[in-house]
């Protein structure tokens, strides 16, 4: 297996920031990384394993040896009664998966259509759009050990998913994968038979305009792209990173606090009795929207949304989330927590 040295890194994050990687290695399959781990050259190297650089920012070049996730493959494992079982290679683009598991006829993703990044980055970060995130169509995943080159598999439970959150982002405890693991499979479980979930505005409004009371999965998806398209800026035309900050979680209290002072504040209640706020919303009442720090600025069209406007330095990127956390809190004593991975 070759490794690349001094490999240039702004094609491969969605924000295009320069930067470069030390040392790169291409990893097509699990064997590649054992080998990896098994040389004494590489071995206690420090690894950062880098999928479609969707869910990153980069503040300098990269001194770990990355290993850039290229793994192939997707394909029907099983048909039960209940689902469909399909297996997809880490390195899959998300949105292409999404759409060729609808021209298969394996409906349950469409909600989360044009989520940028690969499929193995997917449960990582629990990915979820529309009313449906990653553990809801989850059935196990296979990974590698980089300390060990071992292989596991990992089930929903073992997983600990969260609100875009996951085992893999903790490294504390003695179950936390962060930096520990590399994705090789994802497999999900699609049910039978099919339900639209609906449950927001936006997919209201086209149901409207197209008159249509039951629609089908691929008209779902449709809409969902439709729907970004109009609201997010293309990656491959304006750096970014998707959402930049989750949306907060607040007691029915606390949002009752806001509204009182900001009753045009955008909610949701939860099944668990708690409200999430649309962070979007807050940042825009800040007056967030279209402001720069530099290069880097937040999106006309969506205040959630932070962009490389040319040129863009990831502490330029990272100048400017402070800034807005700091409005954010100062007006509504909530502090925003950024999405994306900062290196």
């Amino acid at each position: 297996m070759l490794i690349e040295k001094n490999v240039p890194l702004q094609a491969c994050n969605s924000f295009h920031i320069v930067a470069k990687a030390q040392s790169l290695a291409r990893i097509a399959c699990a064997a590649d990384v054992q080998a990896l781990v098994a040389n004494p050259q590489w071995a206690e190297v420090p690894k950062f394993v880098l999928g479609g650089g969707s869910n990153i920012v980069l503040t300098g070049d990269l001194k770990a040896m990355v290993l850039k996730v290229e793994i192939k493959g997707r394909r029907l494992l099983q048909e039960t009664a209940q689902a469909f079982i399909v297996e997809a290679g880490a390195g899959e683009n998300w949105h292409d998966f999404v759409s060729w598991m609808l021209q298969q006829g394996y409906y349950g993703l469409e909600n989360m259509a044009l989520i940028p990044g690969t499929v193995g980055a997917a449960p990582v970060q629990n990915v979820g759009a529309y009313g449906v995130e990653l553990q809801d169509r989850f059935d196990s995943l296979d990974a590698v050990d980089l300390q060990t080159g071992k292989l596991f598999t990992l089930n929903a439970a073992q997983c600990a998913f969260g609100y875009r959150d996951s085992v893999f982002k903790h490294a504390s405890s003695k179950m936390g994968l962060a930096g520990r693991a590399l994705i090789t499979q994802v497999r999900f479980s699609l049910p039978k038979p099919w339900k639209a979930v609906l449950g927001y505005a936006d997919l209201a409004r086209k149901m409207a305009e197209a008159n249509v009371v039951q629609p089908t999965a691929p008209q779902i998806y449709q809409w969902i792209c439709d729907i970004r398209r109009a609201k997010l800026p293309d990656p491959d035309q304006i750096g970014n990173a998707g959402s930049f900050f989750k949306n907060p979680t607040v007691t029915p209290e606390q949002c009752a606090d806001i509204i009182a002072r900001d009753p045009k504040i955008v909610y949701y209640h939860l099944a668990d009795g708690s409200v999430k706020l649309a962070a979007g919303w807050l940042i825009d009442a800040c007056g967030w929207k279209g402001k720069s720090v530099g290069n880097a600025g937040v999106y006309e069209k969506q205040a959630l949304v932070l962009i490389n406007r040319g040129g863009a330095t990831g502490g330029e990127v990272m100048t400017l989330a402070k800034a807005i956390q700091t409005s954010v809190y100062e007006r509504f004593g909530i502090l925003l927590e950024p999405e994306p991975v900062v290196v």
